[in-house]
């Protein structure tokens, strides 16, 4: 069997590699645009930073090294610029020579990638603007930021390349402001969540501007500003991360399906056009939870996607259980992770979303080094099926995520994920696990013994006309009154039974014991802010 496959980075590689080692006899080409092949995307910020010292190290196969490995012809420098699905012919160029070649095939492979949208504004091929997608983007511009003459950057873009960047940026002494149309960085993560880590990056010395647009670049043939609808931001180096575009121009009138410009495929991998398949960054896959068409331009996703193609041209039928938009990413003195989808995206999909914010430790809090992890969980009220979780800390978040992620795709419920026998030495994690800590608080939110406001409810107002009562080890909100857990035995002096009292404390766990007492002692509504004033900014 003739297998062409078109893209060499994650998808293509795996899929090549792959088909071969199930079966030797298949003639397996791989058409390559660029020069490298199965190269270290998500790897290139670490590079700029110095993390990554050797720029081989990016390269994770040579076209000679992989070939030798796999038994698998590659072409690099080759572009595919016309699929005939009638025909099964594919006609490419060597754009070294200019040279036309048709390949047949019997089983084609779409994976071309994506590229780095070029913003619609004057100034983009200023000196000293920079795209972050292949290695030789790397490389330039860390010789760059190396000369030692960069004092100021703009990245546009406040996803994870474009933090990721900023982070090795400062590393270097260089001042980042990150630049980004939407209403918050990161997406995929809660507004208040988002918030919460743009604050903490801004701590750091990386200012986040959100719901800005970048209009244009000036400078006298090297970068010296960005300007915004907002203002006008000075600067020696501009990294340009606003977002990728598939590659599939070439693609017009081949009959092959596509939604904004991502190619569409069923849960085999298979496009709309017999014998012809589609993976990584410009193929849709589909969600777990939702069934519905999703984009997932990750490795991660490449891989997996990839891995299961190969064994379906090779006569298997199995199918691609779904993505999840799982992600994590490491920033100064923080790291992020997020499985599923958030409280709004639930909502918008028609569950009945319950989210629960717990702050815990993310090991036991005697032990050196112990920190906080930060974890929103989401979960559908009436089936408790687990719908989505964020987690910020210091710590291994993608342990939280993960445990998530696994429950997800087992389509597992709240009661389901009880009380797992999970890992636990002081040195990695608490005795109750920060995840079954969080699922166990949800779980009490649900069935009423935990009444409670969100940071987005208190946020929103909704404890106006409360009596904000400090709850914390010791006092910490001004003007409010003090109340010592330990000390309530009955009534508290100053607070009715059926006033309205907002118990706040620094996490939220001491609160909710509060709450608990009070409970007892006939005080009837009483709230607990979820998360304390470690998440929210609360006055009395």
């Amino acid at each position: 069997m003739k297998v062409l496959v078109l893209g060499g980075v994650a998808a293509g590689t795996k899929i090549a590699a792959k088909l071969m080692r199930e079966n030797r006899s298949n003639e397996v080409i791989v058409l390559n645009k660029g020069k490298n092949i199965s190269y270290a995307g998500c790897g290139l910020p670490y590079y700029v930073g110095h993390v990554i010292e050797d720029k081989e190290q990016l390269i994770v196969n040579t076209p000679e090294k992989y070939t030798k490995l796999t038994g698998v012809k590659v072409l690099t420098e080759t572009e595919a610029v016309k699929v005939d699905a009638e025909a099964k012919k594919v006609t490419a160029i060597n754009l070294n020579t200019q040279e036309e070649t048709v390949y047949d095939y019997d089983k084609l492979v779409i994976s071309v990638g994506a590229s780095p949208v070029k913003p619609p504004i004057d100034g983009c091929d200023l000196e000293n603007v920079f795209y972050m997608r292949t290695p030789e983007d790397a490389i330039r511009l860390r010789e760059v930021v190396d000369s030692g003459n960069v004092k100021k950057a703009v990245v546009v873009g406040a996803g994870y390349i474009g933090l990721e960047i900023a982070e090795n940026l400062k590393l270097h002494g260089i001042r980042p402001f990150v630049l980004d149309m939407a209403a918050h960085a990161l997406p995929g993560f809660d507004a208040e969540m988002a918030e919460y880590i743009e604050g903490k990056l801004a701590d750091s010395g990386i200012p986040v501007v959100t719901g800005v647009k970048v209009t244009g670049i000036e400078g006298d043939g090297k970068v010296e500003k960005v300007i915004t609808d907002k203002r006008a931001y000075k600067t020696d180096l501009v990294v340009l991360s606003a977002g990728i575009r598939p590659n599939t121009a070439f693609l017009e009138g081949s009959g092959i399906e596509m939604f904004k410009g991502t190619i569409l495929t069923n849960e085999f991998g298979e496009t709309n056009v017999p014998d012809i398949y589609a993976a990584g960054d410009c193929a849709m896959v589909h969600n777990a939870l939702t069934g519905k068409a999703a984009w997932s331009p990750m490795g991660s996703t490449a891989n997996i996607a990839g891995r299961l193609i190969a064994q379906n041209i090779n006569g298997a039928k199995l199918n691609y259980k779904g993505a999840l938009g799982t992600a994590v990413c490491k920033l100064p003195g923080l790291n992020v992770g997020r499985t599923g989808l958030t409280e709004e995206q639930a909502k918008a999909e028609g569950f009945d979303a319950v989210s629960v914010l717990t702050v815990v430790d993310d090991k036991a809090h005697y032990f050196p080094g112990a920190s906080t992890f930060i974890i929103k969980m989401i979960a559908d009220r009436a089936s408790l099926k687990l719908l989505g979780v964020q987690v910020i800390g210091a710590g291994a978040v993608d342990k939280v995520v993960d445990i998530a992620v696994t429950g997800i795709m087992c389509k597992a419920t709240l009661s389901d994920l009880a009380d797992m026998d999970l890992a636990y030495a002081p040195p990695f994690s608490t005795a109750i696990h920060p995840f079954e800590h969080t699922l166990n608080v949800l779980m009490n939110k649900i069935n009423g013994t935990f009444e409670t406001f969100t940071p987005v409810e208190y946020a929103a107002g909704a404890a106006e006309g409360y009596k904000v009562v400090d709850g914390c080890l010791t006092p910490s909100i001004e003007g409010a009154p003090y109340v010592d857990l330990t000390t309530v035995e009955g009534l508290i002096d100053g607070l009715d039974k059926d006033e309205k009292i907002l118990l706040v404390c620094n996490k939220g766990k001491r609160a909710y014991l509060l709450q608990n007492r009070m409970k007892y002692y006939g005080y009837t509504n009483t709230k607990v802010l979820e998360g304390g004033i470690t998440f929210s900014e609360v006055k009395a």
